[in-house]
């Protein structure tokens, strides 16, 4: 069987792959992502139970800076994936019902509920309304969706399409992912 099919006997434990550069970069940039989904989930949570909060407005507001800040880390990072590495491993899997289609989805369930909350927040700062607890926690759902979403993306990432790419990427192909990388920076 080719070294390189996406086929191939199991991946080994994938802590234990020497990974090419840029996917080394994916992956180191997932601790970073993690942290800061972390810290909005423990905020949402945090709001969600408080008995004291009388302005949910404030809440939105202290999210918005917080989800801002992610967008401006997670965006970049998504582009390496979509428009290169994705883009790659298509010809070796197909786009229909396979991994990269299942990464795709979840990319998208990713952004649609960030531009949800961010569409949300602004409007709600930009009509000055008063909010309610319900429809802060309302605004909050897309946060925790974004939050479940990308924590199991993240692993799916780092267990299985990660270890695939580096087993059946050529080291030409690699070498073309480290350029067009560089160029994206």
């Amino acid at each position: 069987m080719n070294q390189n099919s996406p086929c191939s006997a199991g991946f080994g434990d994938p802590k234990s792959i020497n990974y090419c550069a840029p996917l080394k970069q994916l992956i180191d940039e997932h601790p970073s992502l993690l942290a800061k989904m972390a810290e909005f989930n423990q905020m949402v949570q945090a709001f969600e139970t408080s008995e004291e909060i009388e302005d949910w407005n404030d809440t939105i507001n202290q999210l918005h800076e917080k989800i801002s800040a992610f967008i401006a880390e997670l965006e970049p990072h998504s582009n390496r994936e979509e428009d290169v590495l994705f883009e790659m491993m298509v010809k070796y899997l197909g786009r229909e019902g396979g991994p990269i289609a299942v990464m795709e989805y979840e990319h998208n369930t990713a952004k649609l509920n960030l531009k949800e909350f961010m569409e949300k927040a602004t409007a709600i700062k930009e009509d000055n309304k008063t909010l309610s607890r319900a429809e802060a926690l309302d605004v909050y759902r897309h946060l925790k969706i974004v939050y479940l979403t990308l924590t199991d993306h993240f692993m799916k990432e780092e267990n299985i399409l990660f270890p695939m790419a580096e087993q059946m990427l050529s080291d030409a192909e690699k070498q073309d992912l480290a350029d067009q990388f560089s160029q994206m920076a």
